[in-house]
């Protein structure tokens, strides 16, 4: 089951660091994880969904 993160800044952080991974896959997913943050203007806890989803891979991001 997949949670869709709340909230539209998130949303198209996840997107954009999709997007990223896809066309350079050899970049640091904490680099992208840390601009997109700032790109975004992300609170913390959404800084740390993104670090659970692309990092951890935990459950709550399939």
């Amino acid at each position: 089951m997949s949670i869709m993160p709340e909230g539209e800044d998130l949303r198209k952080a996840v997107k954009w660091i999709s997007e990223i991974i896809k066309t350079d896959p050899d970049k640091p997913i904490g680099d992208l994880i840390s601009e997109a943050s700032l790109k975004f203007d992300l609170p913390p806890n959404d800084e740390e969904f993104l670090i659970r989803c692309f990092i951890k891979k935990t459950e709550d991001c399939d």
